[in-house]
């Protein structure tokens, strides 16, 4: 994605990699180094979803590569509600000993922009490297004559239609608003569910036209015939799905992003165990039955530094503010 005029900058699938920990990262204090060597106990990696979502579903692929990168055990607990935010304050809040680490996907992102109330602020979160990384793929119901997203753009100012989403502020529901601007904004009315799941249902049964998800998500409906993808937000193709055209390809500027469920510990984790951290979760990344998992899915294995994660975090931050504030996005809609 190019950015708007005066905008964000490009939101890439794969920030260019660098080196070091982030400036923002503070020395260990003290009574931390006099602790021992990190990690000497069991470590909690907070999801704030119920299982069986993508952001679950990273954690637990991952899950026993760390343990045995750190000679600790993980244990993942599941922390739904709000979006994501109970988990994320649990983190927040944590002492900064590396025990209480945050499975955190990009939604974390737009709830400050979208929700009412104290939320809680990604920025303070100590990024310590992507665990996954996806485009989203806007899929149409087969009752729907569009191939494109030309034709769909078409066809829906002639035939004004619903579209749905995994709730409103959700990554699901800023990245449709954001299509719908840039195809000269139909006429299209939101239904928001309480989650993927609830949203399938419906989207199978023919109640909306049509919904972005992670590629990982609609892949069982592709590879079914049950629903049609017309477009990917990704720079290139999806490998387990060569026949989705990007956006780019078919002529939709500044519309090319990702969505990503990176690792991250409370504010002033210190900077040698992220480095520890990190260095984990890269080795996790290699086995070749992570890889695997992730890419038959659609989705790509993260990897990377901390910095890496921290643009990423920054930039999806921008972006989703702006289009959050543009379409007058409220998570209590």
């Amino acid at each position: 994605m190019t950015g708007r005029k005066g905008g964000t900058p490009p939101i890439t699938r794969r920030t260019a990699l660098g080196v070091g920990i982030g400036a923002g990262l503070l020395a260990a204090p003290a009574v931390l180094r006099a602790q021992g060597a990190w990690p000497n106990k069991t470590i909690t990696l907070f999801v704030g979803y119920p299982p069986g979502g993508q952001t679950d579903f990273a954690a637990r692929v991952l899950q026993q590569g760390l343990s045995t990168a750190l000679g600790q055990t993980v244990v993942i607990e599941n922390r739904g509600g709000a979006g994501g935010n109970l988990a994320t304050n649990v983190v927040l809040r944590a002492p900064p000993d590396g025990y209480q680490l945050l499975a955190g996907n990009a939604s974390i992102t737009i709830n400050p922009h979208t929700m009412q109330g104290t939320v809680p602020d990604p920025l303070q979160l100590t990024p310590i490297g992507l665990m996954l990384q996806s485009p989203l793929v806007l899929c149409v119901h087969p009752s729907v004559p569009a191939k494109s997203a030309q034709e769909y753009a078409d066809y829906v100012r002639q035939h004004p239609m619903n579209y749905g989403s995994s709730g409103p502020g959700s990554m699901t529901h800023v990245a449709f608003e954001l299509f719908r601007e840039r195809i000269g904004k139909p006429d299209l009315v939101h239904i928001p569910y309480r989650g993927s799941g609830p949203a399938m249902q419906d989207f199978l049964a023919g109640r909306f036209s049509a919904m972005f998800d992670a590629a990982s998500v609609l892949a069982p409906y592709i590879k079914a015939g049950q629903l049609r993808p017309i477009l990917s937000t990704g720079e290139q193709r999806i490998p387990a799905f060569p026949d989705i055209p990007t956006a780019a390809e078919q002529g939709i500027k500044e519309f090319t992003f990702i969505t990503f469920i990176g690792l991250y510990g409370p504010p002033k984790l210190p900077p040698e165990i992220v480095q520890k951290a990190n260095a984990a979760l890269n080795t996790a990344m290699q086995d070749p039955n992570v890889r695997t998992r992730f890419t038959e899915r659609g989705d790509d294995p993260g990897g990377g530094t901390a910095e890496d994660l921290a643009k990423l975090t920054k930039e999806h931050y921008a972006l989703w503010g702006e289009v959050a504030k543009a379409n007058n996005i409220r998570a209590d809609q």
